[in-house]
């Protein structure tokens, strides 16, 4: 068995508590108080110098005696607004929950930062480890690059890991070239004039110009794309009116566009917003369109993909270890980073329902459980693959 998996092992109970820990105790977005002083707390008695670089954006390092190049390694730390609604006896109770897995990265990454230490004197370089808020938001990874997370030292290679549920405990996927998606996330304001549901000659029906707008916009996708070049427009919210008398002044729909190439995602926003504006128009009423907040494709380094899965077959055998080339419509926010320096986005199986019924469940789901036994490999996975790669690239 590899030394690194052994010595994670060691310290699984240990992360089985950092990720209990973090997972009762759920933050959503940019602001994560508890979560931040806890990770800090953590490092700096594992033996680090954890720096805020950003609002709950921590960052810490590790370097070897020797010198060579630095390699960063990034765990996101945001949970969900919504309702934890497993039988875990340590379950969220605050009306958020950590369904996406991010406390089992974190978790992880602790994890790792502990066998770092243990095997410093194999470190070549510098290792940058990076704990990150709101990648559920996609302002996270940008607020840390534009607060310098990529300097000082100037980062080399970038590592990310996701836990994925469905896929049989400690199974790795890595997709090669783009295999995740980008994420624009909207919001269409349309506004007219309220009036007694009786006389709408009296006013300017915003529902009415939002159920055309809606109408439209798949149209976008059917007869302006390729249909060799995936794509998709989602509306997830439409919220207007109190009254079923009422015609209401306004109404509010927010949405996203996933695409796999970045101009197709920008050619549909300016599509949306000339739909919007126009329909809106058409029916003597007013809507503007508003980017909430966006994140690109996310392009995989295919260089550091064969190399450094090379690196994780040692700790989980070659047959656990699978590479694919086509891609799926979900976002991440590491993609920012893969637009600065070379980077590797993996995912690690967390469980099947056909190891356990309790497993299985897709994220962001309110009863989804991860199975805790990947840890150990996370952390493995983090630490060997850092210590390997500076090695093999000096």
């Amino acid at each position: 068995m590899n030394k690194f998996i052994e010595q994670a092992k060691l310290i699984k109970e240990d992360m089985i508590v950092y990720r209990r820990t973090i997972h009762s105790n759920p933050e959503v977005g940019a602001k994560l108080p508890k979560t931040k002083t806890y990770v800090m707390d953590k490092l700096r008695k594992l033996g680090y110098d954890p720096k805020e670089i950003c609002e709950s954006g921590i960052v810490a390092t590790i370097k070897g005696d020797k010198p060579g190049k630095t390699f960063l390694l990034r765990a996101d730390m945001d949970a969900l607004p919504m309702k934890e609604e497993t039988e875990c006896d340590f379950k969220s109770t605050n009306g958020c929950m950590h369904s996406c897995g991010h406390d089992m990265h974190t978790a992880m990454l602790l994890g790792a930062a502990k066998l770092l230490k243990q095997n410093q004197d194999q470190i070549e370089g510098t290792i940058k480890l990076v704990f990150q808020p709101d990648e559920e938001g996609f302002t996270g990874a940008k607020k840390m690059i534009q607060a310098g997370v990529l300097e000082n030292p100037k980062v080399d290679a970038a590592m990310a890991m996701h836990i994925h549920s469905g896929t049989p405990s400690n199974v790795i996927l890595c997709g090669l070239g783009t295999s995740i998606a980008g994420c624009n996330r909207f919001r269409i304001v349309v506004k007219g004039s309220g009036c007694h549901g009786a006389m709408p000659e009296t006013g300017v029906d915003p529902i009415n110009i939002a159920a055309h707008i809606y109408l439209s916009l798949q149209e976008i996708i059917s007869r302006e794309i390729s249909a060799t070049k995936p794509a998709v427009v989602t509306i997830g919210k439409f919220v207007g009116g109190d009254a079923p008398n009422i015609i209401p002044g306004e109404v509010v729909m927010e949405g996203t566009i996933r695409s796999l190439d970045k101009e197709v995602g920008e050619f549909i926003f300016n599509r949306i917003n000339d739909i919007v504006t126009s329909t809106a128009k058409m029916f003597r009423g007013e809507a503007e369109l508003i980017e909430l907040s966006s994140v690109p494709p996310l392009t995989n380094d295919n260089n550091l993909a064969y190399e450094i899965t090379n690196y994780m077959k040692d700790l989980v055998g070659e047959q656990s270890v699978i590479l694919f080339e086509s891609g799926g419509m979900g976002s991440e926010d590491f993609a920012s980073y893969s637009y600065e320096v070379p980077s590797l986005y993996v995912m690690l199986g967390a469980g099947s329902k056909q190891e356990n019924t309790l497993f299985g469940e897709p994220m962001h789901n309110e009863k989804v459980v991860f199975n805790e036994d990947i840890l150990p490999t996370g952390a493995a996975i983090y630490a060997y693959s850092a210590i390997m790669w500076l090695k093999n690239n000096k």
